[in-house]
């Protein structure tokens, strides 16, 4: 999982997940000085696959990049 962090951050990415194990490490590298470009979760049974691309739509359309640095979102 470090490695998809770290290919997010070379791509300058956000990343979305299920995965909680991604909100653990995104924080301990705050924690740690350590930079990354954003993580949306969504617990994978609350949302259907639809919902979850309108939201990120809506993060797309209101969020600048530099805005989601360092940041944990929730759908």
């Amino acid at each position: 999982m470090r490695s998809k962090l770290n290919y997010a951050c070379q791509q300058k990415a956000v990343i979305f997940t299920h995965d909680a194990d991604f909100l653990k490490i995104a924080h301990q590298w705050v924690k740690q000085g350590r930079e990354h470009w954003g993580v949306i979760y969504a617990h994978q049974r609350k949302f259907s696959i639809g919902e979850c691309i309108r939201r990120l739509l809506l993060y797309a359309l209101v969020m600048e990049p530099e805005d989601m640095r360092n940041r944990i979102e929730f759908l």
